[in-house]
């Protein structure tokens, strides 16, 4: 099926008397209309890939509730934007999500067995059998013809939060368990280079001042990606993921007082319940939720989206990890940041241009992080200032 398009309207920039404004200060409309396309186009990409998602063990069906979800949540984004969105727009972003909704009924069509997340159109005269009962968990707020009815609309999964949503990736069942090898008595000194060989995913969680370096084997494993209840540790994932395989989605999730140098991810990432940490990435989106206190060194092809956030703040991806084309010959719009908690004129309190006097330098990054084998993973943090 073709990618989905949708373009209610062409945003420009905002003009004040001294010319253009800040990125901070965006007009409503427009923030929005930017939210929608990165969520649509999300959206998009994790229909695609559910077939790729092993029926067995719920690795699917995490997939299609997570994409559920997603329609679900930008559906009543739409319905809470009306104040700022004018009538034509909020049609148009209606039927857009009733498009999307149509994709995701054609996928899972052919997934089978014929499921009963699909949604069912009252357009249909006589039912079949191929129409299974509508999951009682869900209820529709849109009509197929852009109005709120409830016999006609998207689904939503009830008692779900966002950020539930959208910052877990699929779970994997690997053939050898990588967390209990880094976690063995034997490895708790020194950097660890786990080779996820034999792993379907990188999956690295409930580590606590661990030194972590993935090497170049690790590239066989990088569909997707996330770490999860990280505490003093230094992740680098930048080998496996700088020599032609970029992770297709990452998530980190629930990190304090690291240092995470993620490499490079094609599609989206998404950060949720990081504190007091330093992160290195760069992908084709972003996605802050939930996060105190946490500088971001970024290249990112699309605007950053922060949500829920306080103390976040932005610079560009350091030199020493532009290694990759796309990195020196693609827009990077780090501190093109947009708050979809803070739609006010003025500018965000939660998010800020880190003060390039305050920025790691290149020399620290090559020479203490990469270069100081016999520093402990403490000593690194203490210099970069992550922990005291």
């Amino acid at each position: 099926m073709p990618t989905l398009t949708f373009i209610p309207f062409t945003p420009s920039p905002t003009i004040s008397a001294g010319g253009l404004t800040s990125p901070q200060m965006a007009d409503p409309k427009e923030k929005f209309f930017r939210h929608f396309q990165a969520e649509l186009t999300l959206i998009q990409d994790e229909i695609g890939s559910l077939a790729a998602l092993s029926p067995i063990g719920g690795e699917r069906q995490s997939g299609i509730d997570k994409v559920l979800a997603g329609i679900s949540r930008l559906s009543n984004e739409v319905m809470d934007a009306t104040d700022f969105i004018p009538s034509y727009d909020q049609r148009a972003y209606s039927q857009a999500i009733k498009a999307l909704t149509e994709k995701f009924n054609v996928t899972t069509g052919k997934l089978g067995p014929k499921s009963r997340f699909q949604f069912k159109s009252r357009n249909t005269g006589t039912a079949t059998q191929s129409q299974a009962v509508p999951d009682p968990r869900l209820h529709r707020p849109w009509g197929s013809d852009g109005s709120q009815d409830a016999d006609d609309s998207i689904k939503q999964i009830a008692d779900i939060e966002t950020r539930d949503a959208v910052g877990s990736l699929p779970s994997f069942s690997n053939s050898k368990d990588y967390n209990e090898e880094l976690s063995r008595p034997e490895n708790t000194r020194g950097v660890r280079k786990p080779s996820f060989s034999t792993a379907k995913n990188i999956a690295i969680s409930n580590h606590t001042g661990l030194h972590i370096m993935l090497p170049s084997t690790a590239s066989r494993a990088t569909s997707s990606g996330s770490l999860t209840n990280l505490d003093r540790c230094i992740v680098d994932m930048t080998v496996p993921t700088s020599t032609g395989a970029p992770f297709a989605g990452l998530a980190l999730n629930n990190i304090k007082h690291s240092l995470i140098i993620v490499g490079h991810v094609a599609g989206p990432a998404h950060m949720t319940g990081i504190k007091d940490s330093i992160i290195v990435v760069a992908a084709r989106q972003v996605r802050i939720h939930d996060c105190k206190n946490v500088h971001v060194y970024l290249h990112c092809t699309s605007h950053p989206i922060v949500e829920d956030c306080s103390q976040v703040a932005f610079a560009p991806l350091p030199t020493f990890y532009q290694a990759s084309e796309s990195t020196t010959t693609e827009t990077n719009q780090w501190d093109k940041v947009d708050d979809f908690k803070w739609l006010k004129d003025t500018a965000s309190p939660n998010w800020s241009i880190l003060a390039e006097e305050s920025r790691v330098l290149d020399d620290v990054w090559e020479n203490t992080v990469c270069g100081k084998a016999s520093m402990s993973t403490n000593d690194i943090l203490h210099e970069l200032k992550v922990i005291s």
